[in-house]
């Protein structure tokens, strides 16, 4: 017997199969925990080589994404692993790619910001691989048991990122603050999971649809399915920063280290929602009549809180953590219009959603990130006053962020927007298309205000802004993603449809 039928054996009942679907997962914990080890070693003059060996690993996975993701049938349909606990099709696929870009520009941004923090350590790339590996599991989960472990494995890699700063009070509160709002929401979370396995006697969400379907068809209005759909909402609108459980995100944005709060405003967030879909539209189906009044009134909320709160800050960070929750806002609306079944437009728009915005937030951020110099924070409105005279290029980029933010044509936020407002239209969702419409008007001027700082205001320092080499490529691929995605819109389309071409399709188990 060779070693690699010697090793087969001693792997229990999963087959080489269901290894070949989870590899984008093992490369990148295998890269977090050699750069761990490597950390040990390095001196402190070599500690970037933990973030090259980051970008390493990222671009690893990337491949071996990109060699499971022509493993998959032709008509999009899932192929099942880990004895029905792993999903792995094309909605979890673009996912992955999602998290590993998101993922990468916050490296590449991360490393002269912490040489300034002088908190150049090896476990802040681990941390963040770790944190990606977490959220590949949540979309991927076709189990509950799998969604909250690789849940956890986020959120704790999360709580730890926000307090990296170790010496800095802020980051310490917003870490404490996240942790213990993320430790009750978790709480939450898994007790109506563990409801609805009461309910269905199994942790598959499959198997729970069948279960809910059967016992909503003699009980509509069934008290424990409702107790199981309050708990696990609750949960997932807190892992999204859906009003009215948003209150952890303007702390642990401002408190976090800006290439991080970055980082969780597009990648923890993206998790967050493939989750949510992955639930909504496959587990609790059955429930979607009971839940839809709910997401109308945190949706409305959620865009009221985000956008009037956002007006009155001058911490940029604040500013756009509450830009964030407002985002959330448009995208449930898309959850709304579509139930994944008859009318898929709104589901598309989500996905189209989190592409823009994971280059147009982050680009924004690396604009913050390169702010801070040795003895300027470079969080307020005041700081990025005269940026265009002292940085035109980086002003330049910022406003085109600001402007796909804002949702204006032709860059990459208006179809985001556009194609939520379009599904809202085709269900007959008129006054909610409206609504969100005039908010959408709100947002313009706040973000208008951070323009005004950097072109009309006056210098607050006269020290110069400079941008390390690959803090210029994460702002090269963040501006040149959100111009291209915006002006050839088409073939991220097509990535879109061919995501969500067959999402609730059956699985099929890989031949041995």
């Amino acid at each position: 017997m060779n070693l690699a039928a010697m090793f087969l054996a001693t792997i229990g009942p999963f087959g080489a199969q269901d290894y070949r679907l989870a590899a984008p997962m093992i490369v990148l914990t295998l890269f977090a925990l050699l750069i761990l080890c490597m950390d040990l070693l390095l001196p402190a003059a070599l500690k970037h080589y933990n973030a090259l060996t980051a970008l390493a690993g990222l671009a690893a996975t990337a491949y071996s994404t990109w060699r499971v993701q022509h493993l998959l049938p032709a008509d999009g349909s899932a192929l099942i692993g880990f004895m029905r606990a792993f999903r792995m099709d094309p909605f979890a696929v673009y996912f992955y790619y999602l998290y590993l870009a998101g993922a990468a520009v916050a490296v590449l941004i991360s490393v002269k910001y912490l040489e300034i923090e002088r908190e150049d350590h090896g476990e802040f790339y681990a941390l963040i691989l770790f944190c990606v590996t977490g959220m590949m599991g949540m979309v991927s989960g076709n189990d509950v048991v799998l969604i909250y472990i690789s849940l956890e494995t986020m959120a704790i890699s999360s709580y730890v990122l926000v307090g990296f700063l170790r010496s800095n009070r802020r980051s310490n509160e917003a870490a404490l603050k996240y942790m213990l709002l993320g430790a009750f929401s978790s709480a939450i979370f898994v007790y109506g999971l563990s409801v609805l396995y009461g309910i269905a006697g199994s942790t598959n969400l499959t198997d729970i649809s069948q279960a809910l379907t059967r016992r909503l068809a003699t009980s509509p209005n069934d008290p424990l399915a409702i107790l199981a759909l309050l708990t696990v909402m609750t949960g997932m609108l807190f892992k999204i920063a859906a009003a009215p459980f948003h209150m952890w995100a303007p702390d642990a944005y401002e408190g976090a280290p800006t290439s991080i709060t970055g980082f969780m405003s597009v990648a923890v967030k993206a998790a967050g929602w493939a989750m949510m879909l992955r639930i909504l539209l496959l587990g609790l189906a059955p429930l979607r009549t009971l839940y839809l009044p709910m997401l109308v009134f945190v949706a409305l909320t959620t865009l009221a809180a985000g956008n009037f709160a956002a007006i009155t800050q001058t911490n940029t960070k604040r500013l756009l953590a509450y830009s964030s929750i407002s985002h959330v806002g448009y995208m449930l609306l898309g959850v709304i219009a579509s139930d994944g079944v008859s009318n898929r437009t709104g589901i598309k728009g989500i996905l189209f959603y989190l592409l823009a915005y994971t280059f147009m937030n982050l680009g924004a951020f690396t604009v913050l990130t390169s702010l801070r110099r040795r003895n300027i924070i470079g969080d307020t409105l005041d700081d990025l006053g005269g940026l265009m005279r002292k940085a035109p290029a980086e002003a330049v980029l910022m406003l085109i962020f600001l402007l796909s933010l804002a949702g204006i044509p032709p860059l990459a936020g208006f179809y985001g927007k556009y194609f939520i407002f379009l599904s809202l239209i085709e269900t007959g969702h008129y006054r909610l298309a409206t609504v969100a419409v005039l908010f959408a008007v709100i947002a313009l001027y706040y973000y208008l205000r951070i323009a005004n700082a950097m072109f009309m205001q006056k210098e607050n320092t006269a020290e110069p802004v400079k941008l390390s080499p690959l803090m210029n490529v994460g702002l090269v691929i963040t501006g040149l993603a959100t111009v291209i995605i915006g002006v050839f819109p088409n073939p991220f389309i097509q990535a879109v449809n061919w995501s969500v071409a067959n999402l609730l399709g059956g699985g099929m188990a890989m031949l041995k």
